[in-house]
């Protein structure tokens, strides 16, 4: 791997600058998916187990510059402590005198959270002064939040400049897990792509035509295309300006000898609610008063026919409404699908994406898959070939 892991760093004695993600789901003052902070506890505890004096900092919510009591890391430091097993101290900026007393009064394998970095207005400004402030604190940096990496921020990327500077354990898997997606994959490559609208992932359709041999779309994003080839869609979710789009999309996957894969059937109802009255129709079959919200059995049974013969799969966005059954059973059976043939055939699925990774919780595979991303953007602008400033920056 050509960035700097913990494998080369001494840490023993040093202060190391620990950039995480807890930016976590929280509601009424209490954490509703502890995910991001289960994930971040192996690098803390193995810096702190050889010896190193570590000094988390984060961001949280968008306070934009401002300090914003309910948007306070505090309430993190308990949960941070449960996950690690170890008592985690606490000061009330991340930067300034406090700050550095507190990071300087470590001892070997003491842990010590900062408030949140984005109270600072110069933190999303990648501001050169907050950057330094930072520096002052560690002899060492270590980023493990690759949710984090798209952005360059002064926490992210402008201190990585000014510290010997490493990927912790979660950005190393994250990163083994996008190379071997895209980066240098074992053929052939299905991908999977859903979501509402081709317009938020144009960048992504382009790049994956060039890089994957089936793309398969799903969600109402495929009635956008299935509209654009003459179909009747009713009063299903599609964007009609998006037509012509869709159809360049198409031929230059046509070009570039990458399958594009679309729904043969779909399953339909008169509205967007659970256990709706709803039948299943072929795609020149929606009723002018009804709307597709999954795609039907045939559809699976394609997608499962080509993740057979796959040897990678990457996968961001669900093929339906998953949220509403019954509407989520295409997604929950491709998604079963794809544990199976990852446990016994050995494919390498790796999924990412807030939706996805809903779905796939939702259909029990969570811990099934190769690798399953809680990076939201990041991922999707890595999957879309775009460098990631707080990756780059880690480069040997």
């Amino acid at each position: 791997m050509p960035h700097r892991t913990l494998d080369s760093l001494d840490a023993k004695g040093k202060r190391v600058l620990l950039r995480a993600d807890l930016n976590v789901p929280v509601r009424d003052g209490v954490i509703t998916d502890h995910t991001r902070i289960e994930r971040l506890a192996p690098t803390i505890r193995e810096l702190a187990e050889k010896g190193a004096r570590v000094i988390v900092c984060s961001h949280f919510d968008r306070p934009k510059g401002k300090r914003v009591p309910e948007m306070s890391l505090k309430p993190m430091v308990a949960a941070l402590s449960a996950a690690l097993d170890r008592p985690v101290a606490w000061v009330d900026d991340c930067i300034g005198p406090e700050a550095e007393a507190a990071a300087a009064g470590l001892a070997d394998g003491e842990v010590l959270l900062l408030e949140n970095t984005r109270f600072h207005a110069g933190e999303e400004k990648n501001d050169p002064a907050l950057a330094a402030s930072l520096a002052k604190l560690a002899e060492v940096f270590v980023n493990d939040a690759f949710s984090a990496a798209h952005r360059a921020h002064a926490s992210t990327e402008g201190v990585a400049h000014l510290l010997p500077a490493y990927a912790g354990r979660l950005m190393e898997a994250e990163l083994k897990a996008l190379d071997a997606a895209l980066g240098n994959p074992a053929r052939p490559v299905v991908a999977i792509v859903g979501g509402a609208k081709i317009s938020t992932k144009l960048e992504l359709l382009g790049n994956l035509t060039r890089r994957v041999n089936v793309l398969v779309i799903g969600g109402a994003m495929a009635n956008t295309f299935l509209a654009a080839q003459g179909h009747a869609m009713g009063r299903s979710l599609q964007e009609a300006e998006m037509h012509e789009t869709a159809r360049t999309i198409m031929a230059e996957a046509q070009a570039a000898n990458c399958e594009i894969l679309l729904p043969v059937d779909l399953v339909v109802a008169g509205e967007f609610a659970a256990q709706a009255p709803h039948r299943t129709v072929g795609i020149d079959r929606v009723p002018e008063d009804m709307m597709a919200l999954d795609v039907g059995p045939d559809t699976v049974e394609l997608v499962e026919k080509r993740l057979r013969q796959a040897s990678t799969l990457v996968w961001n966005g669900p093929f339906g409404a998953f949220e509403i059954p019954p509407f989520d059973t295409a997604t929950v059976a491709v998604a079963q699908s794809v544990a199976g043939l990852t446990a016994s055939a050995g494919l390498k699925s790796i999924a990412g994406g807030g939706d996805t990774v809903s779905a796939l919780r939702h259909a029990g595979v969570l811990d099934r898959l190769t690798y399953v991303s809680s990076a939201g953007g990041a991922f999707l602008e890595w999957l879309e070939g775009k460098t990631l400033p707080g990756v780059k920056v880690l480069e040997a």
